[in-house]
């Protein structure tokens, strides 16, 4: 066989090898789904056999890096929000009078009307920058009190199906997994051929 011909013949061997090498790997990230028994070996794909591990440390990692009750408070304290809340608030008020308790008798409607609804208004959007911050943080804290994010994370990863889990992944990194296959099969090409190239030399 031809020199070059057997250094091309190595390379594509290594290079194939390098590639089902890593292809393999990334398929056991996730298969088999169900524990594998050959013998004293048990065979079980990574997050299939770590899925609670993963949960337990991803609801941990959210709850302290990324979200928690504090970043849920200091949004419901800015102002923004403080003026939306406020705003939903008296229109629904405004609603209720003008609605609601107008059509209980006619005199109701004729006292809610025109100044005079002007005035209450304008007396409930005075009082509502004193209770509805008041207002928010009591909810942030019986929202603190009642809902435990690391609980509620992590539940929601353990129910988590691996199909379901294997697809999220796959659609988030199918680009990186398949640069890895890339890369096995150019670093076994490039073992093949250097090893080639020593052994004819």
């Amino acid at each position: 066989m031809p020199i070059l011909a057997k250094l091309a013949f190595s390379t594509l061997i290594c290079a194939f090898i390098g590639w089902i090498t890593n292809f393999i790997a990334i398929k056991m990230l996730f298969h088999p789904r169900r524990p594998v028994h050959i013998g004293s070996l048990t065979v079980q794909g990574i997050f299939p056999k770590r899925q609670q591990a993963l949960a337990l440390n991803l609801a941990a990692v959210i709850e302290n890096e990324l979200l928690s009750h504090d970043d849920i408070q200091q949004s419901m304290q800015r102002p923004e929000f403080i003026a939306k809340v406020k705003e939903s608030i008296l229109q629904g008020f405004t609603t209720f009078l003008t609605t609601r308790l107008s059509g209980l008798h006619p005199m109701i409607a004729m006292f809610v009307t025109g100044p005079m609804l002007e005035k209450i208004t304008g007396l409930l959007d005075t009082e509502m920058d004193r209770i509805v911050p008041g207002l928010l943080t009591t909810a942030t804290t019986e929202l603190e009190n009642t809902l435990d994010f690391r609980a509620v994370i992590q539940e929601k990863i353990e129910n988590l199906s691996i199909e379901r889990l294997e697809a999220l992944l796959m659609s988030i990194m199918a680009k990186e997994f398949r640069f890895v296959e890339i890369v096995g099969a150019v670093l076994g090409g490039a073992i093949g051929l250097a090893q080639s190239v020593i052994y004819l030399l």
